[in-house]
């Protein structure tokens, strides 16, 4: 089902990279002396970008602009020729007028076909054929390796960022499910089940019912008494599951129906000072099983991307704006696992029919 393209960049890895690499590494070491430099040489100057045009073109053709109307609020990846793209879920969520543009072809239905919670990524199909499929790089790569990323964008042509690997790859968050009742639990006594101190409004608890002194006895027949068991239980749920909560209330039991939502959208994230100086960040940042950090200035929009080596290969696709010198992005192995599992989940809900 994959396509293979052919690369256009043979003159890079033979002749090309070291003129590349001279000019880039000049402007780089050029940077503490920014203020002498003039613009057009810095690393989002129009001569910089000529060094990377091959590269360029690859986010021209192997990436796609996704759109909520005529704003648009990701990028994407294309996995295959007949039309199935992969971005971050979190920002296509509740999205109304979905479309997508891939090259200079804007394709106004698209069908979400699944998703990962675990990951924040979603699989999107476009009725279309003889796509560009993106090229996996064979190796990952290391710290302060150059990479290249979708910038802005204007409604005909892709803008690139130039960066680097800025840490090594690593799991980042605390492994906490990705979905939540919203309610805030007290955990100091020694209650038979857990005592809930706080509902969060627009929460799945809120509308449910729930209320500040509920106790919370079980969930889905189960008994809760840590909150290492309800972790348990709500991480192998996803958003708009519904589940079956009995809890005791002014000495009577009940029991309600709670539509779990995605943690970013009911609980905020503490902000730290960095933070404050940063704009904007992704909904969701943390709780990734591993990603590859950059330095890519990126804002919340250019996520969902390829991200790409000097060659035009694929290592990995960004997943979250973290901060003001942060990007995150998923490693090209884990995001082409994901791609073959959120495929055959398509492809066997297909055949069921």
């Amino acid at each position: 089902m994959i396509k293979r393209r052919k690369s256009k960049l043979s003159w890079v890895r033979s002749k090309g990279i070291p003129v590349l690499l001279s000019l880039v590494v000049s402007s780089a070491s050029a940077q503490q002396q920014v203020g002498q430099l003039e613009g057009e040489f810095r690393l989002n100057g129009k001569e910089t970008w000529k060094a990377f045009d091959p590269v360029r073109e690859v986010l021209q053709e192997s990436s796609a602009v996704v759109y909520n109307g005529w704003k648009s609020i990701a990028y994407g990846v294309i996995v295959s020729s007949d039309g199935y793209l992969v971005t971050k879920a979190s920002e296509i969520e509740g999205v109304e007028e979905l479309s997508v543009r891939v090259n200079r072809e804007h394709f106004k239905k698209v069908r979400v076909v699944s998703s990962t919670v675990e990951w924040d990524v979603a699989l999107l199909k476009v009725e279309a054929q003889g796509l560009p499929v993106i090229e996996w790089a064979e190796l990952e790569p290391s710290h302060g390796t150059w990479v290249i990323s979708n910038g802005s964008t204007t409604r005909r042509d892709r803008r690139l960022r130039v960066g680097i690997i800025s840490a090594n790859a690593r799991k980042v968050g605390e492994g906490r499910a990705p979905v939540v009742l919203g309610v805030t639990l007290d955990t100091s006594g020694e209650e038979e089940g857990l005592p809930v101190k706080e509902v969060q409004k627009d929460s799945g608890a809120s509308e449910a019912g729930l209320k500040s002194g509920d106790l919370i006895l079980e969930m889905e027949g189960r008994a809760v008494r840590s909150m290492e068991d309800l972790q348990e239980l709500l991480g192998s749920k996803e958003p708009g599951d519904r589940i079956q909560v009995r809890l005791r209330r002014d000495g009577e039991d009940l029991e309600l129906e709670v539509e779990l939502k995605r943690r970013e959208s009911v609980f905020e994230e503490k902000k730290t000072r960095n933070d404050a100086m940063s704009g904007r960040v992704s909904k969701r940042r943390s709780d990734f099983p591993r990603v590859l950090q950059t330095d890519l200035p990126l804002s919340v929009r250019s996520v969902g991307g390829p991200l790409l080596n000097l060659e035009g290969h694929c290592v990995g696709m960004n997943i979250a704006r973290a901060n003001r010198c942060e990007t995150y992005a998923i490693p090209a192995k884990e995001l082409r696992a994901i791609v073959e599992n959120l495929t055959d989940d398509e492809q066997s809900g297909s055949a069921a029919e």
